[in-house]
């Protein structure tokens, strides 16, 4: 189904080809949302340009518009204000259409799940490099948002219809291992043969005494070194001590993912490893490789340091080894021969924005990118505690990512047993932990999604689990609101009459009915721009506008064929509900 917008702008382009000839066939209406509901609910806004293009007044452009505009079916007679602006006013029974097309029972088994949103005409394979986490270190809050983030586009990608690669880029390579594994051939032996002789804690606390070793001792730092030529080199006990790190690490980060409930396929660093030195050969053999203080380094125009000279990417040390920027070079190449992705996102912090972006400019320097192919970095901002800083532990460390969700969880019961104390109701446990855990997880991606990924925002229990607000909890309570009156009314919304006619009469209903005709133009333009927190605003200008709903039209007190009417709109009002916050990786509940 079209959105309402989409259709109004085909009958525009019609007219402007009436009106003033084949030439502007294509032109732009610039139809947008009426700022003032008084003046009704979209405006044209061309007459200002055309009446520049064509030598004559813009209201007079507006009245031939008009004259030429064939919307009798879907608006109210159009009306023109100030210079040229054309107002129009949706018609309730068109209204009224749209909403019965949309919620008919008989089409249901088929548009469901889908909601009358048409999938992509032309699907793509679209590669998304997200979460990517480091072996041998734990998962913490500076993953939350690549994990969380990088889930919601995916499934929005695929519900359009497109083929969607979920990559998870770990850091499972390089000298970190070549201090660990050397570091634990001294202190704890058994690490290195033997799975799980160590908690990742542990291994972690490990790591870090390496490192100290590694920057204090140069002869502990050549030990190391030697390690990771010979895991690069394949020795089978470096190998297999690496193996056994990167096993147990793995199967931390999958507690994790399965929490969340996040799908990814793994493709660590190492996985591109066998491919870097065919990435300095082309790159050599391309002319575009510069000697620089000893590595070799490839220079494009538009990047500086800080004194503003001109700053290298660099593709091999002195050493002879490889960096970051020669596997990203790698995997871009992989993705777009390999994976024949023709777009390809990276969901990364935006300190990593300037990387990115040079990394990108030589992979096009070198040809590697083809125009048809879209390459885009989607940076986010930081969490920050409520003192406006970095969120840590109070004894400054970075705040474990379990902990955090597990404190969300254990925030979320706490809360709930208080609510059932005071309403004297009696509830299993296992409904008092379900509700917890999916309450809890949901509140904090929703906190996270809502905001603009390019932001900061504070994290704050107290405000992502209130029931008030742009929340998690306010959506879903929304969403159990509409399976109260389900269960009080004994109503099987499957079973509702198919030839019942929507009727919307008060302004709640229309207003309403017009919220719930625009999800697929909202799905489609975060499909574009990649911003979740579109859908987020959406779900919770929905939710107010059902509350509103609720509050003023009586629904199982109604009588018929207006009662019909409202539970048609409540049911497509929780399904609504349902599938945007599936498109943000949150389950509903049919009770809290």
């Amino acid at each position: 189904m079209n959105s309402i917008a989409q259709q109004l702008k085909a009958k525009f382009e019609k007219a402007f080809t009436a009106a003033f000839g084949e030439s502007y066939a294509g032109a732009d209406p610039m139809l947008a949302a009426a700022s003032n509901p008084n003046f009704g609910d979209f405006q044209c806004n061309a007459a200002m340009s055309l009446g520049k293009k064509l030598g004559k007044p813009p209201r007079a452009i507006a009245s031939t518009i008009i004259e030429n505009l064939d919307i009798t079916d879907i608006c109210e007679t159009p009306e023109i204000a100030g210079p040229g602006f054309i107002n129009l006013k949706l018609k309730p029974a068109y209204l009224e259409a749209q909403i019965s097309a949309l919620a008919k029972p008989s089409k249901r088994i088929a548009a469901d799940s889908r909601l009358g949103i048409e999938p992509a005409k032309t699907p793509q394979t679209i590669a998304i490099d997200f979460s990517s986490p480091n072996i041998a270190k734990e998962m913490h809050v500076g993953h939350l948002r690549s994990t969380i983030i990088g889930d919601a586009i995916a499934r929005i990608l695929e519900f359009q219809g497109h083929d969607v690669l979920r990559i998870n880029h770990i850091g499972d390579w390089g000298t970190q291992f070549g201090m660990l594994i050397a570091y634990l051939r001294e202190v704890h032996p058994e690490a290195l043969t033997t799975a799980d002789a160590l908690d990742l804690g542990d291994l972690v606390a490990f790591y870090r005494q390496a490192k100290q070793r590694f920057d204090a001792d140069e002869t502990f730092k050549e030990t190391a070194r030697q390690e990771v030529v010979k895991l690069q080199a394949g020795a089978e006990d470096t190998r297999r001590a690496w193996k056994l790190l990167c096993d147990q690490s793995r199967r931390e980060f999958q507690v994790i993912y399965d929490l969340l409930d996040i799908k990814l396929t793994e493709r660590g660093e190492s996985f591109y490893n066998p491919l870097l030195p065919a990435v300095v050969e082309d790159l050599t053999n391309l002319g575009l490789l510069v000697e620089s203080d000893g590595a070799k380094c490839v220079f494009v125009d538009g990047f500086t340091n800080k004194e503003g000279e001109p700053l290298p990417l660099i593709v091999q040390k002195t050493d002879g080894a490889y960096n970051y920027a020669t596997t990203d070079l790698a995997a871009v190449r992989y993705r777009i021969q390999k994976d024949n992705a023709k777009r390809i996102i990276y969901v990364t912090d935006s300190g990593q924005a300037n990387h990115f972006a040079q990394v990108f400019a030589v992979a096009r320097k070198a040809g590697w990118i083809p125009e048809d192919v879209e390459i885009v970095h989607i940076p986010f901002g930081l969490v920050l505690g409520e003192d406006g800083k970095k969120l840590k532990t109070r004894s400054g460390e970075t705040v474990r990512l379990q902990d955090l969700l597990d404190e969300a969880i254990v925030r979320t019961r706490q809360d709930l047993e208080e609510r059932l104390k005071v309403e004297e109701r009696q509830e299993t446990e296992e409904f008092i932990a379900n509700v917890s855990r999916t309450v809890g997880l949901s509140a904090v991606k929703y906190a996270d999604l809502s905001q603009n990924r390019a932001s900061n925002y504070i994290f704050s229990y107290d405000k992502m689990l209130a029931l008030q607000g742009n929340t998690a909890p306010y959506m879903l309570y929304a969403y159990v609101r509409v399976q109260g009156i389900r269960r009080k009314g004994e109503i099987n919304f499957d079973n509702l009459d198919a030839g019942a006619k929507v009727i919307l009469q008060s302004d709640a209903e229309l207003v309403l009915a017009k919220h719930l005709l625009q999800l697929n133009e909202v799905v489609n333009a975060v499909g574009g721009d990649l911003l979740p927190n579109r859908i987020c605003q959406y779900l919770f200008e929905l939710s107010q506008k059902f509350n509103q709903f609720f509050e003023q039209c009586p629904v199982l007190k109604a009588e018929e064929p207006l009662r019909t009417s409202r539970l048609i709109l409540c049911d497509l009002t929780a399904r609504t509900l349902k599938l945007g916050l599936e498109l943000l990786g949150i389950k509903v509940l049919e009770r809290m």
